[in-house]
């Protein structure tokens, strides 16, 4: 894989580990992006993998973009070559089929934040401390903190965060819906694996459950009731879709055991 971006296996079935280790502080800069970009394409096309988790190395997650890339020039000063790559990375990772989990330790600060962001699910330990805060540098958030932070948390929180650049706490990121839980440190990556595994056993319309979401994210009501309806029809063709129905009307809820297929 890459110099700063693998994918390893786990001890559970159909998941996979992205690990992100770029000493010392897992900063972001144009060769993680096309690192990430490569990671998200392989796993986008392996059926065997249904569950992916984003981590990264000891107390940061990723503290945020690799500041001495940021151009400081006279003249015109244009920071695309950087941040180009960790928008398309954001964007590949946010839409893989498969079901994305960040297991956050330590920092995720700026372009940390926002690729944490770019993931279905978001779980941290007690250190965990989340952030956008480039309004302090005198630019602002460049790999979509001003949009998918607001989708997460709402209007009002998101310019809060992007004003001031405050950081936010575990227990804050919690309460404001940032994350889905958190827990101590040394078991936070144990915590997102369980949860990725919850979900590969999960039945293959789950792929249609995220795109009609996704898809229909940009959307009018209208727009987005024909997407639902695309993929509702979808997720009739699956196997899965025969398995539980036929286990409902013959053994009750609950009670069908899934293929992914």
């Amino acid at each position: 894989m890459g110099e700063f971006v693998t994918i390893e296996t786990t001890d559970h079935d159909k998941v996979a580990l992205i690990r992100l280790d770029r000493p010392k502080a897992n900063a972001l800069n144009a060769q993680v992006g096309h690192e990430l970009v490569e990671a998200a394409t392989e796993l986008e096309g392996r059926s065997d993998i249904r569950a992916v988790v984003l981590t990264g190395v000891d107390r940061f997650f990723a503290a945020g973009a690799d500041i001495a890339a940021f151009p400081v020039n006279d003249g015109f000063r244009d920071p695309s070559a950087m941040v180009d790559p960790l928008n398309e990375a954001n964007f590949k990772l946010e839409n893989l089929p498969q079901i994305t989990i960040s297991a956050v330790r330590g920092f995720a600060l700026g372009g940390g934040c926002e690729l944490s962001m770019a993931t279905d699910f978001r779980v941290c330990g007690e250190s965990a401390v989340f952030g956008q805060p480039e309004i302090l540098l005198g630019i602002i958030p460049g790999a979509g903190g001003t949009q998918r932070l607001t989708r997460l948390v709402g209007v009002t929180k998101a310019k809060e965060l992007g004003y001031t650049g405050r950081q936010v706490k575990a227990a804050e990121a919690l309460e404001i819906g940032l994350v889905s839980a958190v827990y101590p440190d040394d078991e936070v990556l144990d915590k997102a694996l369980e949860m990725a595994a919850m979900y590969a056993r999960g039945p293959a319309a789950l792929v249609n459950v995220k795109r009609s979401i996704m898809d229909g994210l940009h959307t009018t009501i209208e727009e987005a009731i024909a997407i639902e309806k695309r993929e509702f029809v979808a997720s009739f063709q699956t196997e899965d879709a025969v398995t539980g129905i036929t286990s409902f009307l013959e053994h009750g809820p609950g009670k069908a055991e899934f293929s992914g297929s």
